[in-house]
Parts: C-alpha cells; sequence; structure tokens
C-alpha cells in the first residue's frame, strides 16, 4: 500500500472522469480497471466477497475513459483500488481490503 498524494491521483481521476465528481464519490473506493480485463473481474469478486462482511461501496472506474498520460500511468497496474486515503495496486486478498480499511 502506498498513499503518495492520494488526493492528487483522485482529482487527475475526477478530471478524466468528471461523473466522479460528486459528494457520494468523495466517499467510495474506486476498482480502476477496462473491459476485457480478467484480473480486473477478480478483483471485482474479492471486493464483493469483502462486501459481505463489510459494507463498503464502490465504483468501477474504466481507465479507458482517462486522458492518455493518466491512462498510461495505469495500464500496467490495473486493477487499483484508491481508497480516499490510500491505494492498493493488485494482487490484494480480503485480508488486505480489510487493512485498508483498517488505515483508511
Amino acid at each position: 500500500m502506498h498513499d503518495d498524494n492520494i488526493e492528487v491521483l483522485r482529482a487527475r481521476v475526477i478530471a478524466a472522469n468528471p461523473s466522479l465528481n460528486t459528494a457520494e464519490n468523495n466517499n467510495q473506493w474506486w476498482l480502476l480497471g477496462t473491459s476485457g480485463c480478467h484480473l480486473c473481474d477478480i478483483a471485482e469478486q474479492i471486493i464483493i466477497q469483502f462486501q459481505a462482511v463489510q459494507p463498503i461501496s464502490y465504483q468501477n472506474v474504466d481507465i479507458a475513459d482517462f486522458d492518455e498520460a493518466l491512462m498510461m500511468e495505469f495500464s500496467t497496474a490495473i486493477p487499483v483500488i484508491l481508497t480516499p486515503s490510500k491505494r492498493l495496486n493488485y494482487p490484494f486478498s480480503v485480508i488486505d481490503l480489510q487493512q485498508l480499511l483498517a488505515h483508511n
């Protein structure tokens, strides 16, 4: 987990995808990925498993909607979870998500 300026990173994601700029989304976890990404599908299943024990809210964010610079930044890292204060790169487990929540 690294949190090197998550506010700036989330602001860049919002700039690339203005529909995320809502009060509700400010507190949501974002699962960055893209269609056809097998690991992204697995990551989503892990989040769904986690939701069975911890009612978190998350939003899928497709990096294909980003500008080229931001898309390239994530193209080899997805799936990535961005919380309001942390970044978690795949691979991760339900236990990693629990730790992410504990430190959020």
